[in-house]
């Protein structure tokens, strides 16, 4: 302790103060004085000393605590029930320290989440990519007949198509997830965004002969982003067409009021069981009725964009009846 400048520079400062005060009493005092004021010098040296000590041993405890809490140790309470300075230091310490141990926790839960979507993916790609092997393989058979060899070379492409799909939509949604993304916040016309999602659906509606119908004003807005939202809803749409038999039927409703504008879409598929539906939006997710080229991505995808514009998705289902989804875009401020 004494080794400590701060200390060092006080006890000589008093060390002068005392001489001075010692000598003027001995000099225009009596020895009487004398001896009060030292003793007096004394006592508060000594009270001084005691007082650094204890303060020290505090640091030197806050010291161990915080190379605990870099050790990864959370665990230990510094607080204290009094008042000063030191206190507040202590009860300022331990708030760092959760906010330090509540980032932890989230980051390990990152770790977690990240080493799961990295198992999926891999699951995701493996296939397509032995499927893709086995065939290059055998068109490399100099006898194999052109027909083969032309089945071969279209289910390679098809594999490509769905590895390039599936590489784009984690790209996506990993700008989601870290925020990245940039969402624009205009005024987007629901009749031009159910056009642009429906197109690139109407050869696969048409080979089914499934009928589509619209209904809605063509005042109805949100403020939002029209390509996101348009991913948004061709996901959605995929789906219905992908799980509703020939000559089906899809619906379309959208409308506004003061709080929202909500678009709603409804088939008469398959439907989804009951206990699927709470997790159709999670990634890579495939209930019972999924079928075999499902990645179980798009809903999930759906899910992310309409939900980081401040919308909400409602799913409701009768397995055999149809799937009824309700998209809701709460009113923004430009």
């Amino acid at each position: 302790m004494l080794r400590n400048r701060e200390i060092q520079l006080f006890l000589i400062t008093l060390a002068v103060i005392s001489f001075l005060s010692i000598t003027t009493a001995f000099v225009f005092l009596s020895i009487q004085a004398v001896i009060v004021i030292s003793v007096t010098v004394l006592a508060l040296l000594l009270s001084f000393l005691l007082f650094t000590s204890w303060r020290y041993r505090e640091i030197e405890k806050l010291s161990s605590y915080l190379r605990q809490i870099s050790n990864g140790d959370y665990s230990l309470d510094v607080r204290d029930n009094y008042e000063g300075e030191l206190s507040i230091l202590k009860s300022n310490i331990y708030k760092v320290t959760l906010m330090l141990s509540e980032q932890g926790s989230l980051l390990q839960q990152d770790k977690i989440k990240l080493t799961n979507a990295i198992s999926d993916i891999s699951h995701q790609l493996k296939t397509p990519l032995t499927s893709m092997m086995v065939m290059a393989d055998l068109l490399r058979n100099a006898e194999l007949n052109e027909d083969k060899r032309a089945e071969f070379t279209r289910n390679i492409r098809d594999q490509l198509e769905r590895i390039e799909w599936l590489v784009s939509s984690l790209l996506k949604l990993s700008k989601i997830d870290a925020g990245t993304a940039v969402f624009k916040r205009e005024k987007v016309y629901v009749h031009e965004l159910v056009e642009r999602a429906i197109e690139p659906l109407l050869i696969p509606m048409d080979i089914k002969q499934q009928t589509l119908n619209v209904v809605g004003a063509e005042s109805v807005s949100f403020i939002g982003d029209m390509n996101w939202t348009t991913e948004a809803m061709i996901n959605i749409l995929k789906n219905c067409v992908e799980h509703t038999g020939v000559e089906g039927v899809i619906n379309i409703a959208y409308s506004e009021n003061a709080l929202y504008t909500e678009i709603t879409i409804v088939d008469n598929g398959k439907g989804i069981p009951k206990e699927d539906v709470p997790h159709i939006f999670k990634r890579f997710y495939k209930g019972k009725t999924s079928g075999e080229d499902s990645v179980g991505i798009g809903l999930a995808m759906a899910y992310s964009i309409i939900t980081s514009q401040q919308g909400d998705i409602h799913v409701t289902s009768e397995v055999g009846h149809g799937t009824k989804f309700q998209i809701k875009l709460y009113k923004q401020v430009i």
